[in-house]
């Protein structure tokens, strides 16, 4: 912006420029950034930030977060997880049961909704659900843990 535009143009002449007389336009007069958040800002801190100065509830050590972490599949999408080819030789070569890693896909936990195929399949997985597990075995499958 050109100096003739600026505000200090119509300011000359009135001497405290826009700041007045008695607070005078100083420096930091409160402090920098949130200085005195627990001293002289204290009112302004609680009023319009509560909750942001003190403590409260108990401490825990050593927090682990997610330790539930567990996705899931269930068995009606197990067969999406192999590849196209061996979905093709699962059907027609008897002597060897496709391998299926869950936790490869990145689930932990295989559940019993849906039918499978009649064809024996070996799935490794975390964890198993019951109604998954008899439903594995009974087409002649094995779950590995």
């Amino acid at each position: 912006m050109t100096a003739r535009l600026k505000k200090t143009r119509s300011l000359r002449g009135h001497c405290s420029h826009g700041h007045g007389r008695i607070g005078k336009h100083r420096k930091h007069p409160g402090g920098r950034g949130l200085a005195g958040a627990e001293h002289h800002h204290r009112i302004m801190v609680n009023k319009y930030h509560p909750g942001h100065i003190g403590k409260k509830g108990m401490r825990h050590f050593h927090l682990k977060r997610n330790t539930t972490y567990r996705p899931i599949v269930n068995l009606d999408k197990l067969w999406s997880l192999v590849s196209e080819e061996a979905r093709k030789n699962a059907g027609t070569d008897k002597s060897k049961a496709p391998v299926i890693d869950v936790v490869k896909a990145g689930y932990f936990k295989v559940l019993g909704k849906g039918e499978l195929p009649n064809i024996p399949v070996i799935v490794k997985a975390r964890e198993f659900s019951k109604s998954a597990e008899k439903r594995i075995r009974a087409v002649g499958g094995a779950c590995v843990l």
